[in-house]
């Protein structure tokens, strides 16, 4: 049977994965699980981390100039965690920072790189469990595995 697909030689597996980071301890073990996998796929990593833009909403401008200074910070020590985890692991990887929705601009990201794989780790909220996580609506969103690693 036909089916007007060709075959593309040396596609098998995963060439590109997207992992968030937020540094919590469940997006590093995501991190650390997607290194692993990129290596042993030869993929490529893509790290990504959202600054949560609703997060200054209501606040002064002093504290939020606080919160985005703390966020710039987490962003730049992420980065260099992402990039010598690469290197010490033979990993081509890449960092991006965003700010906004994390839902929207994970899956835009995704849809940008045209990832085969993304990779969160769970949510430790609480409340979480009853509203739906960052995992649970990209899963739902259903364009992209996703690995949700606890």
């Amino acid at each position: 049977m036909e089916t007007g697909e060709t075959f593309e030689l040396g596609t098998d597996g995963p060439s590109t994965l997207l992992v968030a980071v937020d540094g919590s301890v469940t997006s590093l073990r995501a991190a650390a699980y997607a290194g692993g996998l990129a290596r042993r796929q030869g993929s490529r990593l893509v790290a990504v981390y959202v600054q949560t833009v609703g997060a200054l909403a209501g606040t002064s401008a002093y504290a939020a100039q606080a919160l985005r200074e703390g966020s710039e910070e987490t962003a730049e020590e992420l980065r260099r965690q992402v990039e010598q985890g690469a290197r010490d692991r033979g990993v081509a990887a890449s960092f991006v920072s965003r700010a906004g929705d994390p839902f929207t601009e994970i899956a835009a990201l995704a849809d940008e790189l045209r990832a085969d794989g993304v990779l969160v780790g769970s949510s430790e909220k609480l409340g979480h469990r009853l509203l739906g996580s960052l995992a649970v609506r990209l899963v739902r969103a259903g364009r992209w595995p996703v690995t949700v690693v606890p």
